[in-house]
């Protein structure tokens, strides 16, 4: 199973998400409740199709941070799948601190579970084709190593998890190094792949964007370890395959959708990279229900 983010990045965004939603307290729950509340607490899926659980380890840490005397039992564990009705996390101690924990623990749990459950859909869509689908780094800034463990939990791929993690020459880059007015050419793309082989460290990989077969060709020119077929159609796709013949791996990326991602797996890539696995992902149905506990009487003779 995928280990989540470091431990100290949860507490702090945790605190940040908390800060925005207790700053000035719970006045709504301190005018009703004076005094401790019994009660218990319960997470429940909520998809007719059923979900993939993302963000326990979070939520957990969102009740605990509300209140240490909470006490949280799990059902079921992040990467699990949940059938619609399945409780996957009971919470039990006094109720306002669960009224005051609750919003942020769900926000935190539906976006997750959200990216894994569209993840595994993907995922599903290729079975039996020999490709990865990866994700991009188009995330909610600052909740980038949540939503991309996430990813994982749904039995996708992480590609870089910031600029520094590898090499890709995308067209801004190629339109800057052709000079201002003028348009980049296979020239400059095979160039780019040159420049960066010499110059970036040892041990990262050199891909490259690829919009037409004339930069495929380029980029096998300049020895590229991958090469990022962009907006291409199937028919173009499996034309790029064949002429890249396993020289490099082949990423595909643009206009990915559940009803194409199939046909495109069939064309041969190595590797499908879908943006809106996180900046699309729809939050996943869960709700939390609170209810009294009345408290044990202790029987004197």
């Amino acid at each position: 199973m995928s280990l989540p983010p470091p431990f100290s990045l949860i507490r702090e965004l945790v605190v940040r998400a908390l800060a925005e939603d207790l700053a000035e307290g719970d006045v709504t729950t301190d005018a009703l409740f004076p005094a401790a509340v019994p009660a218990r607490g319960t997470i429940v899926a909520e998809e007719p199709e059923g979900l993939v659980v993302a963000g326990l380890a979070v939520a957990v840490e969102v009740f605990a941070q509300v209140d240490p005397a909470l006490k949280c039992t799990l059902s079921l564990k992040d990467g699990d799948r949940a059938a619609n009705g399945i409780v996957i996390l009971t919470v039990r101690g006094d109720g306002r601190s669960m009224l005051r924990a609750e919003r942020a623990a769900l926000n935190f749990l539906q976006r997750l579970s959200g990216i894994a459950t569209l993840t595994a859909k993907f995922c599903n869509a290729v079975k039996g084709y020999h490709v990865k689908i990866v994700d991009t780094r188009k995330t909610t800034p600052g909740m980038r190593a949540l939503e991309k463990w996430a990813v994982t939990l749904g039995g996708g791929t992480n590609h870089r998890q910031s600029l520094g993690d590898g090499v890709l020459i995308k067209d801004n880059h190629l339109a800057l190094s052709a000079g201002t007015g003028s348009a980049a050419t296979s020239h400059h793309v095979a160039q780019a792949c040159r420049l960066a082989r010499e110059r970036a460290p040892h041990r990262l990989k050199i891909e490259v964007e690829s919009s037409t077969l004339e930069d495929v060709r380029a980029a096998i020119e300049g020895k590229a370890d991958m090469i990022l077929l962009d907006n291409m159609d199937v028919p173009t796709i499996r034309r790029a395959v064949d002429l890249v013949k396993g020289r490099a791996l082949i990423e595909v990326s643009g206009g990915v959708t559940l009803a194409n991602v199939r046909e495109i797996a069939a064309a041969g890539p190595d590797l499908i990279s879908i943006g809106a696995l996180t900046h699309s992902a729809p939050a996943a149905n869960l709700s939390m229900d609170i209810v009294p506990v009345r408290r044990r009487r202790s029987h004197t003779r």
